[in-house]
């Protein structure tokens, strides 16, 4: 059926009903010869007849003759249908099936009656082969017997023969529909062209292969494979990979309900297993099984590729749009307010990578009347919660509090500290503006090594440059990475990187010796894949868009080729004596109570920065039990307590002087 208009609507419903009734009209005929005991019917042929051919002549078959169709239904199982669905819309027709059946109570259709009273009858029907009950169309109801049970047409059927097509409501529980977007990118577009051309040239929905969109841009995803089926005429219906059934009847009858809808309203399904957990067997195994047996369209969203197993698979990779129509979203999103952010939307594009729908619904917040500053803060704090990674399971977020005052290091490496912190802030303009990501992607992401001992600020740095930049800083302890199982070690970091992906967060790989050990000769296999693992992490942090950084405690074990590889190396040395003068003078805040501090005798305990800190949080505890200010001797006991921890002795050449 082809709708074009209301009016033609509004013509083929009322033609339809009236085919409808008139189809129901012949059926309660037989009926009553039935009961009459008689052999003549013709009247209703021709009427029948007519409303057919003024229904092609309009706008398309009526609903029951589309239905009988494609489900290739006798004349006999035709009428079956009718008998079923005219107790449901004619009240006639119960008192007639009770006294066809010369039983009162049999107020009901049964089979025993269909073959009795409706001509071209076979047993063949009832079997549950036949598409009555292959597609149930029809349900039998409880009894001792297969030809005395009630009969009852499917809601889903009677609905879509009275000319109203909604979804199943066993399905509306569990499959939700995808609305087409009309804003997607050039990329995109191009992309949604090539699952159309896929589709386009297979002649029955068994031969359709799987297309599989991959990657971590889920509303794309959705958006892209919607906007392919609304051009193929498909309604789409997305399903959550968690609310696949697990059971196999529930699966099984999950599967035939979808196979119906398919037929009925030309629809493809949108198995969603973005957020799938792969340990999942169970649900893994339904899923593998659903895609292999169902016989309609059918698209998988995922974020690594699935494995095609008997049925073909396409596999297309799902990026963010490009930096250049990314840039164009915004301007059309913000309209005239991006008139007053000059360059700062480039700084939002170079520094994230956000979809269509994000940007859209961030740039809605935007208020035409604010200041300049005020749009262009909440932009950039909006942009950053939207690109805040899911890495719950493999990284620490840590909150940045320190500032440039709390590093206490010699200028020249504060000024690499501030040279890399300047990279990132003008990479805007030196790989957009002024062209240099365009000579080659690779090395574009700002890499560094920060190696020192335990508590010299390695950190605090990383916190200092993230807040400073207003950034996120998320914490990767490597050794917690690395898995025994080949492969695992580079889908972990893989994960971590592809999440990172959209921006707005700095990268800190603790524990770099775990992994990045001086290298050997290679002499089994497991050597050569400790270097894939190295190698692996290597491309991931020069490709990665934002600022990935390194700690180890001891640079020397580190192999050279590997630190050539690093755009930036921060040796952080242990602080001298002044220099540990100073991180005492700074480590007490303002409002925090001391009395008679000497800060140059503080600077003779031989401990690295972190440490002091332990040392003067714990001084601050012990002079608050006290209820007095914390003064030297509350530093000398939270300093003992610290060398039983660091199990060394605290000589009286760090403390001479101390207490008198």
């Amino acid at each position: 059926m082809t709708i074009t208009d209301n009016s033609s609507i509004n013509t083929w419903q009322a033609t339809n009903q009236a085919y409808l009734m008139a189809s129901l009209a012949h059926v309660r005929e037989h009926l009553t010869n039935h009961i009459d005991k008689k052999r003549s019917f013709s009247e209703f042929n021709s009427l029948e007849q007519s409303l057919l051919q003024s229904l092609n002549t309009q706008s398309g078959l009526p609903a029951l003759e589309r239905l009988c169709s494609i489900f290739g239904l006798s004349d006999f199982e035709r009428n079956v249908l009718l008998l079923c669905a005219g107790v449901e819309l004619d009240a006639s027709f119960s008192p007639l099936c009770a006294a066809a059946q010369d039983d009162q109570q049999r107020t009901y259709p049964t089979f025993s009656l269909a073959l009795a009273a409706l001509p071209n009858a076979h047993w063949s029907a009832l079997t549950p082969a036949a598409p009555l009950r292959q597609w149930r169309l029809i349900e039998i109801g409880a009894g001792n017997h297969l030809t005395t049970s009630p009969l009852r047409i499917d809601e889903r059927i009677l609905h879509y023969l009275v000319g109203i097509s909604h979804l199943d409501e066993r399905l509306m529980q569990i499959v939700e529909p995808v609305e087409t977007e009309d804003n997607l990118v050039a990329s995109h577009w191009e992309l949604s062209e090539q699952l159309v051309a896929a589709w386009s040239t297979q002649q029955s929905y068994d031969t359709l292969p799987i297309l599989q969109l991959c990657g971590y841009e889920s509303a794309s995803k959705r958006s892209i494979a919607a906007t392919a089926c609304h051009f193929l005429g498909l309604n789409l219906y997305s399903i959550p990979a968690y609310s696949i059934p697990l059971t196999s009847n529930d699966l099984s009858q999950f599967k035939l309900l979808w196979e119906r809808e398919t037929i009925l309203s030309r629809s493809a399904l949108m198995i969603d297993c973005d957020e799938l957990d792969s340990a999942d067997s169970v649900r893994e195994a339904a899923i593998a099984h659903l895609s292999e047996s169902l016989q309609t369209p059918l698209i998988i969203l995922s974020t690594d590729r699935r494995k095609a197993r008997s049925r073909p698979m396409l596999a297309f990779d799902i990026l963010r749009p490009t930096p250049a129509e990314q840039r164009s979203t915004w301007e059309f999103a913000l309209g005239e307010t991006a008139e007053k952010l000059d360059r700062y939307i480039d700084e939002l594009v170079t520094q994230f990578s956000l979809s269509t729908p994000v940007i859209q619904a961030i740039s809605n917040q935007v208020q035409a009347d604010q200041k300049t500053t005020e749009i262009k803060s909440h932009l950039w704090n909006a942009c950053r919660a939207q690109a805040r990674p899911k890495l719950d399971d493999l990284a620490q977020r840590i909150e940045t509090y320190a500032g440039w005052e709390e590093l206490i290091l010699p200028e020249s490496q504060m000024n690499t500290l501030k040279e890399i912190t300047s990279q990132v802030q003008q990479r805007a303009t030196v790989y957009g503006q002024w062209g240099f990501a365009g000579k080659s992607a690779r090395g574009l992401g700002i890499s560094g090594l920060f190696a020192g001992t335990s508590g010299t600020g390695k950190t605090t740095a990383a916190e200092v440059m993230a807040r400073e930049l207003r950034l996120d800083l998320y914490r990767i302890d490597l050794s917690m990475v690395i898995s025994k199982y080949i492969g695992e070690t580079e889908k972990n970091l893989g994960r971590i990187f592809d999440a990172a992906e959209m921006g707005g967060v700095i990268l800190l790989f603790d524990e770099a010796d775990a992994l990045f050990g001086k290298r050997t000769e290679v002499k089994d296999s497991h050597d050569r894949h400790a270097n894939v693992e190295v190698s692996y992490l290597l491309q991931r942090m020069e490709a990665f868009r934002g600022l990935s950084v390194l700690t180890t405690n001891l640079k020397s074990a580190l192999d050279q080729a590997f630190l050539r590889r690093l755009r930036f190396v921060v040796q952080f040395s242990f602080p001298d004596a002044e220099q540990r003068a100073e991180i005492w003078r700074r480590v007490f805040p303002k409002s925090s109570p001391t009395q008679e501090l000497d800060y140059k005798k503080l600077g003779q305990l031989n401990v690295a920065g972190g440490n002091i800190r332990n040392i003067a949080l714990n001084a601050a505890f012990i002079a608050a039990d006290a209820s007095e200010p914390i003064t030297m001797k509350h530093i000398l006991l939270a300093a003992k307590t610290e060398y039983m921890k660091l199990e060394r002795p605290l000589t009286d050449a760090e403390i001479r002087g101390w207490i008198n």
